[in-house]
């Protein structure tokens, strides 16, 4: 069996001319994923379909600069707190805080400078059975607004199976909250777009949320519901049915509560994407309580992909991992308050199923 490997290669220069490099691991058994050091974006991630073609399922952008400038955060890690913040505003320990409003007078993804935008040290690695790229970021105290100098560390790890885990740790030496994703945009087809996708999410309960995007209270049932995704269902099927949380949002930008307290290693999964014809199977497994499903419906065919063409409205899907929107505000929401000496860690992997499969 070949051994994973890991190269890199310049692909640009950002802001203030820092250098960006685009590092690739390779499983030495068909997938792939191109890592930027710049967002420690997913540019892209190569994977077999049952017939042995080979294609990226993440959608990704032409050039740096396009990454560099006003986009949907595509493929990027997102700190220092994922989702949103009511208002930009949070009470911790007494002191109130306040970060910069981004999106309909909230903060999003944790401000218009937030990890999306720095160029983190990398280091890459390999070993029999895996290929991994380090990234490391320190944010200091005050930066975009939250306490505490943070020291953030994202680990992608590719192995021989094909599974792509993202490892994320981070310490602080003040209190303060933490909310780390990834947002890919996911289309298993790697053309058209994913209304043909099947999805399964495993939750039985979902945030509503009102016309901005803020969670309206706390957790309702998916039952009976468009968000009942307990079973698989045709992503078209369920955001073209009348219900005004899909009007409100122009399709799935919500947070579903994830079922149980998972494996004894803390791994549950999270959902199940499948494309036509399950040429390609992709599951998320995590060790978060939520997930943000996002039908890319901002998307307008302004933003250039690579090798032409333009990325269109629900032309992809995110599968963000991450605690539950605007838990600052919300005491009987999962705790995202990190304090000094302790130390956040999550995990998330993508695993594809449809390999072991054609290969077993």
């Amino acid at each position: 069996m070949p051994r994973p490997t890991v190269n890199r290669k310049p692909f640009g220069s950002a802001h203030e001319r820092a250098e960006v490099d685009v590092w690739t691991l390779d499983s030495g058994t068909g997938v792939r994923a191109e890592i930027l050091s710049y967002g420690g974006i997913l540019h892209r991630l190569t994977v077999p379909d049952t017939g042995g073609a080979s294609a990226s399922v993440v959608r990704s952008l032409a050039s740096l600069d396009d990454y560099t400038g006003k986009n949907p955060f595509f493929g990027a890690l997102i700190g220092r707190f994922a989702n949103r913040i009511a208002h930009g505003r949070f009470v911790l320990d007494g002191a109130s805080y306040l970060i910069p409003a981004t999106d309909r007078g909230h903060a999003l993804h944790g401000g218009p400078d937030g990890f999306h935008t720095r160029v983190w040290q990398a280091a890459g690695e390999t070993t029999e059975t895996a290929a991994t790229l380090r990234l490391t970021l320190r944010s200091p105290d005050g930066d975009m607004g939250f306490p505490g100098a943070l020291d953030v560390a994202v680990t992608y790890t590719l192995d021989t199976a094909g599974t792509l885990a993202l490892d994320y740790t981070a310490t602080t030496d003040r209190t303060t909250v933490v909310n780390l994703t990834n947002h890919a945009y996911f289309d298993l087809t790697a053309q058209g777009d994913i209304l043909g996708h099947t999805l399964q999410v495993d939750a039985d309960h979902y945030l509503p949320v009102d016309e901005e995007g803020i969670p309206e209270g706390p957790a309702a049932p998916v039952r009976a519901t468009p968000f009942d995704l307990t079973a698989p269902h045709r992503i078209a099927d369920r955001i073209a049915l009348p219900d005004e949380q899909l009007r409100r949002a122009g399709g799935f930008d919500h947070c579903w509560v994830l079922k149980g307290s998972g494996t004894p290693a803390g791994l549950r999964r999270a959902a199940r994407l499948t494309a036509p014809g399950a040429e390609r199977i992709m599951e998320v497994w995590t060790t978060e309580p939520g997930i943000q499903v996002y039908t890319a419906n901002q998307l307008d065919g302004t933003l250039p992909a690579p090798g032409g063409g333009h990325h269109e409205r629900h032309s992809a899907v995110c599968l963000e991992t991450q605690h539950l929107p605007d838990s600052p505000n919300r005491p009987g929401f999962p705790s995202t308050v990190l304090r000094p000496d302790d130390v956040f860690s999550s995990r998330t992997e993508l695993r594809f199923p449809h390999l072991t499969a054609a290969t077993g």
